[in-house]
């Protein structure tokens, strides 16, 4: 028997817990996912599998060969350029330049680049930058190159944007005008998300990445849809990936709907069959973390949403694996072991197609 199991908190803090203790946490953590998911319980031998990953003594864990998976990523290729107070080395390179080297000296399976706000609203008031080095990077890369940013939603909302803030309205009982707002707010954020895949597509966009979808709630996640659907028209041969920002769909708005399917309250597994009408090629399923939890519950909850996420989907999932989610703490330098553990599992129990 394992005398202790050195593993961490949903916040990062190292802690050592007993077979025991983390057996039920494991078992704990697939049965929150039921409740809340409604989703199929991890069986008896995929838990025994859970707990044989958590508890591998190395720092650093792995699949075996064959069972490797391809990686797509939100901008870590300008990590290398970004600053050290966002988790980036802070060379004194371009993006370009920092883009190139990662591609060139850490073999990934794609690459990506953004605006340094990461979001459309910005990224299309400087679109003519943007597909300047967008276009001058492409001919200088060889894997698949993605364009990322966040719809955002918040940012159309005042005082940064144009239109009235729910979350000032609301409280004040003004629930028309609170929907009103964001219907009129989430048109306008399609019609900027539209815009800028279509100038990329004009390029030789290979790849556009919805990032964190659905973080101002269903208004964001709907708008998100429709930019899709309308985008995958204009721009038939670009992927689109669609990464969400919670394993939850809130319902700011309530009653808004897509396909005739009411947004509000989804969760991974009925979140990728709406984004899969509207014409998404690659799922990003997202679980978030409780840092008041240990590692073996988040992740047990998140392979669990994982797997029947796969299970239902006829594109190819990508479950978000970084600070925060899908059983990595949430602290700004992800550690290792958490994350190599988070990704054999999603590999392993949760059939993922890649991360």
């Amino acid at each position: 028997m394992i005398d202790k199991i050195l593993t961490r908190m949903g916040d990062g803090e190292r802690v050592s817990l007993t077979e025991k203790e983390v057996k039920d946490d494991l078992l704990l953590g697939t049965q929150d996912a039921v409740t809340k998911g409604k989703v199929p319980e991890l069986t008896e031998d995929e838990l025994e599998q859970l707990f044989q990953i958590v508890s591998e003594p190395g720092r650093i864990v792995s699949v075996p060969p064959g069972e490797e998976l391809v990686v797509t990523d939100d901008g870590v290729a300008m990590v290398l350029c970004a600053a050290e107070a966002d988790g980036g080395a802070g060379l004194p390179i371009s993006k370009q330049n920092s883009i190139l080297a990662y591609e060139r000296a850490f073999a990934p399976d794609t690459v990506s680049t953004g605006h340094t706000d990461y979001s459309f609203k910005p990224a299309k008031a400087l679109i003519d930058s943007e597909m300047q080095g967008y276009y001058s990077t492409s001919q200088a890369t060889t894997v698949p190159f993605f364009y990322g940013a966040q719809p955002n939603l918040g940012l159309y909302y005042q005082q940064d944007g144009p239109f009235p803030n729910p979350a000032e309205l609301l409280p004040k009982g003004k629930i028309k005008e609170a929907r009103e707002a964001q219907e009129a707010a989430a048109e306008q954020l399609k019609e900027d998300m539209v815009f800028v895949g279509e100038k990329l597509y004009q390029i030789g966009g290979e790849g556009i990445n919805f990032d964190t979808t659905g973080s101002a709630g269903d208004a964001d996640f709907c708008a998100t849809l429709q930019a899709v659907e309308e985008l995958k028209k204009a721009a038939p041969n670009m992927a689109v990936e669609m990464g969400m920002s919670s394993e939850f769909i809130l319902g700011m708005h309530s009653q808004l709907t897509f396909n005739g399917e009411r947004l509000a309250g989804m969760y991974p597994h009925k979140q990728v069959k709406i984004a899969e009408a509207a014409g998404t090629d690659i799922f990003g399923p997202t679980v978030n973390i409780n840092t008041s939890k240990s590692i073996p519950w988040n992740l047990a909850r998140a392979v669990t949403f994982v797997k029947e996420t796969v299970a239902v989907a006829d594109i190819p999932i990508h479950p978000n694996v970084g600070m925060g989610v899908c059983g990595v703490p949430m602290c700004l330098e992800t550690p290792v072991d958490c994350v190599t553990r988070a990704s054999k599992a999603l590999t392993i129990i949760g059939k993922a197609d890649g991360l």
